[in-house]
């Protein structure tokens, strides 16, 4: 028996060795991928079945990889995880083949649930959700930061504010 084959692409090499260890301890095959050039590397030796995409490694977008990652093994479950939660981006990267989009922190528990919801509920209800101007300002901001990416002087100037008025709004954030 051959045991599920998951690729964590994570540049967090603290996160990534500790997910590495609690699907290990579950009965995974796990390579880790701290970036686009390993990971093409690791599928191109072996199609994985589950797949873990930080959607920020380092200055790169993680969309890239679902992509990828999809285009090589269509029926992969691929999870992506994120500091930058975002409608914009949760739509992209399901788009591209990720099966479900978690905000960060998340755990092993977390993602191992994830993957078995893969196939989504369309008895979901659905209502309304008020949403906060802080979460509204906050979505428009990463999706600045998103367009322009990551330069926090042009994100601020296509915003109209100050360098500094914007550094501090992501400090707040505690972006990942």
């Amino acid at each position: 028996m051959t045991l599920p084959f998951l690729v964590i692409v994570e540049d967090d090499e603290a996160f990534a060795r500790t997910l590495r260890r609690s699907f290990e301890r579950r009965g995974y095959e796990i390579a880790l991928a701290p970036d686009f050039a390993t990971l093409n590397a690791v599928i191109a030796e072996r199609a994985p079945d589950f797949a873990v995409v930080d959607l920020k490694l380092g200055a790169d977008s993680g969309l890239v990889c679902v992509a990828a990652i999809h285009a090589s093994a269509p029926d992969a479950t691929i999870v992506v995880l994120t500091g930058y939660a975002s409608i914009a981006t949760a739509v992209e990267a399901i788009k591209l083949g990720a099966a479900n989009y978690l905000p960060k922190p998340s755990n092993t528990d977390d993602i191992i649930a994830a993957f078995a919801k893969a196939g989504g509920d369309a008895a979901v209800p659905v209502v309304g959700r008020s949403t906060s101007i802080k979460t509204l300002e906050w979505e428009h901001i990463h999706q600045t930061l998103a367009d322009t990416g990551f330069n926090i002087s042009e994100t601020a100037r296509r915003l109209g504010m100050h360098r500094r008025t914007l550094a501090r709004k992501l400090e707040k954030q505690q972006v990942k």
